[in-house]
């Protein structure tokens, strides 16, 4: 029963910090994605391969054409091996880039590969590989200003991450 408790609680760990990962890549937040990986880590997205220093420098401010991002992770399939271990974790990532002439809505689906290391009993991320499964651009964007489906928004906190994201006052 022991070892079967530390493999839930080993996995458990290692889904929180997934899920860090992704609210602080949704939101630039460099504390959030800092405690996620090892400083010797190294990602490779395909469009970007380097060191944590360098793909922090590279997704912190992010690029100012992306004014929103949202990442929903799915299930992540986990083999444990002592103090690493090797995760699949299905993701679909939306983005509303900025196109200068317009905004529009696109979506990818792929998978995170990430070799695991627990640390001085943490586990954090110590190399990623992003694979692409599909794209799709859904076409324009609409003007948040405007609300939703023709009908206005009641207050100024529903106007979208990329204008200030409320949960961020929600959780402090």
């Amino acid at each position: 029963m022991e070892a079967e408790l530390r493999n839930f609680l080993d996995r458990e760990k290692i889904k929180d910090c997934l899920v860090r990962l992704a609210r602080g890549e949704d939101r630039r937040d460099a504390g959030l994605i800092s405690g996620a990986y090892w400083p010797d880590s190294i990602t490779d997205y395909g469009v970007f391969r380097g060191n944590f220093d360098e793909y922090l420098a590279w997704v912190v401010p992010g690029a100012d054409a992306i004014t929103c991002t949202q990442h929903m992770l799915g299930q992540s399939f986990i083999v444990l091996e002592g103090d690493k271990a090797r995760v699949e974790t299905q993701v679909i990532s939306y983005h509303r880039v900025n196109m200068g002439t317009e905004e529009r809505d696109t979506c990818i689906g792929g998978r995170y590969l990430d070799k695991f290391e627990r640390r001085n009993g943490e586990w954090r991320i110590a190399s990623r590989v992003m694979l692409y499964d599909w794209y799709e651009d859904f076409g324009k964007a609409i003007d948040w200003s405007q609300g939703v489906m023709g009908l206005p928004f009641s207050a100024p906190h529903f106007s979208g991450r990329a204008h200030g994201d409320y949960s961020v006052e929600f959780f402090a």
